[in-house]
Order: C-alpha cells, then sequence, then structure tokens
C-alpha cells in the first residue's frame, strides 16, 4: 500500500504505519485461511472497506491523547487495530466473544509490536462488571447490529463526558434509537455522512455520554433481541 492511498482520504500516515497495515494484511490473509475472519481478503479491498473505513472516523472527531478506548465486538480487529496504528496513544481494550478470534487479536499485536488488552466475553456481561463499566473515554463498533442494539451494548463501557462512535452503513437509524440512546445515558453530538473511495456510503453517529446508564442496562442479550430499546 502507498501513502497516496491514504493521503488521498485525510489520512496521513509514516511509512512505518503503512508497512505495519501491510504487514496486517499479510498476517490477517494468511490467519483467514485457517480461521473465518474476513471476506474481504484482496488487497484494494482490505486497504479501503476495512483500513481508511476503520481510521476515517478518527480524522472526523477530536479524541484526545491517551483515551482509553473500547471495541465492542472486535472481530477481526475492525476498527481497532487500524485505529491503534494511526493513533498509536490510544490505550485499547479489544472485546470479543470468540475465543478463536481473541486468540487472532493477541497474536496480531504481538507481531505488530502493539499493545492491546484483550477480553474474551460477551458485551452485556462485560458492560456489568465494574471493571469495565463506564471506565472508557471512548467505545467504537463497526458492526451489522441496529443502532438501538448496538447502544445497549456500547454505552454503558462509556464513562460520563466521553464517546460512543457508531460505524454504521447508509442508513440513518437515528430516529428509531433516539428512545435507547436516551435511556441509556446518552445524546446524538454529530451525524457525519461521507462515502469511501469505491463509493459505499457510510454514517459516522457520535454520541456523547451525559449521564449514567441505569443499572438495569445491559440486559441479557436474549432480552436485547427479544425487545430492543
Amino acid at each position: 500500500m502507498q501513502k497516496t492511498d491514504f493521503s488521498e482520504c485525510g489520512i496521513v500516515l509514516s511509512d512505518e504505519q503503512v508497512s505495519q497495515l501491510d504487514r496486517l494484511a499479510d498476517y490477517m490473509v494468511e490467519y483467514n485461511k485457517n480461521v473465518n475472519l474476513t471476506r474481504i481478503t484482496e488487497p484494494d479491498e482490505i486497504r479501503e472497506k476495512h483500513y481508511i473505513d476503520s481510521i476515517l472516523p478518527l480524522t472526523m472527531v477530536n479524541v484526545p491523547r491517551g483515551t482509553k478506548t473500547i471495541d465492542v465486538g472486535a472481530g477481526a480487529g475492525f476498527p481497532s487495530l487500524p485505529m491503534k496504528i494511526y493513533r498509536p496513544d490510544l490505550v485499547f481494550t479489544l472485546l470479543d466473544s470468540g475465543n478463536k478470534r481473541i486468540t487472532y487479536l493477541e497474536s496480531a499485536c504481538k507481531m505488530l509490536g502493539i499493545e492491546c488488552e484483550t477480553v474474551h466475553a460477551r458485551g452485556e456481561e462485560a458492560g456489568q462488571d465494574p471493571k469495565y463499566r463506564e471506565k472508557y473515554g471512548l467505545a467504537v463498533a463497526r458492526a451489522v447490529a441496529a443502532l438501538n442494539v448496538l447502544c445497549e451494548y456500547c454505552l454503558p463501557f462509556v464513562e460520563v463526558g466521553g464517546t460512543f462512535l457508531a460505524l454504521k452503513g447508509e442508513k440513518d437509524e437515528t430516529e428509531e434509537a433516539g428512545n435507547a440512546i436516551k435511556k441509556l445515558g446518552g445524546e446524538i453530538a454529530d451525524i457525519k455522512r461521507y462515502s469511501l473511495p469505491g463509493g459505499d456510503k457510510r454514517t459516522l453517529v457520535v454520541i456523547k455520554k451525559v449521564s449514567p446508564t441505569p443499572a438495569q442496562y445491559p440486559r441479557v442479550s436474549a432480552k436485547i433481541a427479544k425487545k430492543p430499546l
């Protein structure tokens, strides 16, 4: 990958950062042969749909240096690993319920020479754990879940005054999620709509944590799925 591939999107990377992203792509594609991590394995697609897609939000929102950050449902490490490479000052926790994915994330971090905490747990369980609950200045998630569902998993991790960045597709889900956001102690601070270089539409929903999340949230996953807020 070339620095110009990213600079055209307003992402300024050093040679070392580009090298790290290249190594991560090679490592992920090789690992993916044995453990299903991603359907996106072509270099151009990795660059755009994994890397640029993950990093762009950090060019749109002011995140203070050293912010304690959690990736909820980290999966194959997106958006967290590209974000960590782009902003090495951020202190990342990678949360996922899949043991194979956690094992991959740990090995990928070791290969890259970066430090991230990994937590093997379900989001709704970790969100009730005092060790993680309301301990983060920033939560990020790039997931297919509806925004009202995603908020119940993510906002409990965010401290009052912190931010949840929901990386979403083209559809505007903010109206349907308004009740959930309010109940969980959040408010919408901004909605940014943009496109990736190939034309795919994206929406970044910026949610500020303005009050503590009530103790009953997050609920167990079956209740979240059956009766979303």
